[in-house]
């Protein structure tokens, strides 16, 4: 009886840690991280929107493990280090990756 209850035991411990580590996204994530990084996302892009010098610009924003990546086209060099200066401003913002090009 007591090897029937161990080998319970175990089959349910094989499906508990195969059904968590279901949980992960392909890119090794958890559902969390990847809910903080769109709103990460989120609020870099308001950020950006709400700024008068930014607003008409078309800045893309991605955001990977709290690293966001800019991406678009501005006129000057000043207009594309705010950008980045204004997504570091962002709380949970490790890195910024600035590849905005200059027009």
């Amino acid at each position: 009886m007591k090897k029937m209850g161990m080998i319970t035991a175990l089959i349910i411990c094989f499906v508990l840690l195969f059904s968590l580590s279901a949980c992960l996204t392909p890119g090794g994530r958890t559902a969390g991280q990847t809910v903080d990084d769109a709103t990460i996302t989120t609020k870099v892009k308001a950020k950006l929107i709400k700024d008068d010098i930014l607003k008409g610009f078309a800045i893309g924003v991605k955001t990977f493990k709290s690293e966001v990546t800019l991406t678009g086209a501005v006129d000057s060099a000043d207009t594309k280090t705010r950008a980045a200066q204004i997504a570091r401003t962002v709380y949970g913002v490790r890195k910024v990756n600035n590849l905005i090009k200059l027009k």
